[in-house]
């Protein structure tokens, strides 16, 4: 009887492992043969339908208008004494959408910026177009520069995490021709998961098991504690619950794309970068926070008393203010 367990066990444990390197394998067939070039060189959205959902909100100084055109949500804030001719574009990071960056869009349309912020495919408003397990940066990095292109000037980009790392992809894959960058708690430039990966591994191993057999990587948001944890602090501007409810499934591909040998950041970059690091950030780590700002050299801001979701931090106000001035002395428009 004891033998059989042991060998049932056995193969229980060879299951497990040749179901997680299947997994694994599958993940990095699609990074090694994937060519960001190839990539944008083709349409990725397939869902060009026109208008399926559109919105206004009237507000004193500026209205908030939120649709879905062609597959995407955008939401903008439109403010109604422009005095910024330049836009402000927001990319969110895993598991986010547009909808993250709201105080920050309500705080720069009262000082008269018109900002737009999209949801990629499979977050939040925007319908998924291909299974989020096989979502790649490069895929995502199509949208956004299809999004970039669709202004007549173009806009300031602020990425928050994976986001900052897209952003990163544009001036790499697409150019070096923006008006100015802002990293947002952004992955680091070099390697995310040397960056990460120990601090995921000692705040929640749990989570990166179960992202490996599952093949993406939702378990590490999978309850409010585990959410709150990695995003936010306890003065966040959203509860855990709050947080988590709005919260989408996301690709493990992307963090592992964002590393050597696939990866190597961009040198040499002229547009002007500013990077804000949380000082409490559980997830992104303040060295190579300063590794990247130093990279690129880009200006560089610890948020005191901020974890990853700066956007949505207790002092998310005195944040924008910062880039708000930071602006103004790129002598943006």
């Amino acid at each position: 009887m004891k033998e059989q367990k042991s060998r049932n066990l056995r193969i229980l444990l060879l299951l497990m492992f040749l179901w997680v390197f299947r997994k694994q394998l599958r993940l990095l067939w699609t990074m090694y043969f994937t060519i960001p070039e190839a990539t944008l060189a083709e349409p990725q959205n397939k869902l060009i339908v026109g208008t399926t959902y559109e919105e206004s909100t009237e507000h004193e100084n500026y209205t908030v208008r939120r649709v879905i055109e062609n597959g995407i949500e955008r939401i903008s804030y439109l403010p109604k004494k422009r005095k910024y001719d330049t836009p402000l574009l927001f990319q969110h990071g895993m598991w986010h959408g547009a909808w993250c960056w709201q105080w920050w869009q309500e705080q720069f349309a009262e000082w008269g910026w018109e900002s737009h912020a999209i949801s990629l495919p499979g977050h939040a408003g925007s319908p998924v177009q291909r299974p989020i397990a096989e979502c790649t940066l490069d895929y995502y990095l199509s949208f956004l520069k299809t999004e970039v292109d669709r202004y007549e000037t173009k806009p300031v980009l602020m990425g928050h995490s994976m986001g900052g790392a897209i952003s990163q992809w544009y001036l790499k894959y697409v150019g070096d021709d923006l008006p100015a960058v802002v990293l947002v708690a952004s992955w680091v430039a070099h390697s995310a998961i040397q960056d990460g990966m120990p601090l995921f591994l000692q705040l929640d191993p749990v989570g990166v098991i179960q992202a490996s057999f599952k093949g993406d990587a939702t378990p590490y948001v999978r309850n409010p504690t585990e959410a709150a944890a990695k995003l936010i602090s306890p003065g966040a501007m959203l509860t855990s619950y709050e947080l988590h409810e709005q919260l989408s499934p996301e690709s493990l591909i992307v963090t592992m794309q964002h590393n050597p040998p696939m990866w190597h950041p961009a040198e040499n970059i002229k547009t002007p970068m500013l990077y804000l690091a949380g000082e409490i950030d559980a997830v992104v780590s303040l060295e190579g926070a300063e590794r990247t700002a130093k990279h690129y050299g880009a200006d560089y801001i610890v948020v005191e008393k901020a974890a990853h979701n700066l956007m949505m931090e207790h002092n998310y106000a005195e944040t924008a203010q910062q880039i708000h001035d930071w602006l103004n002395k790129q002598g943006i428009k």
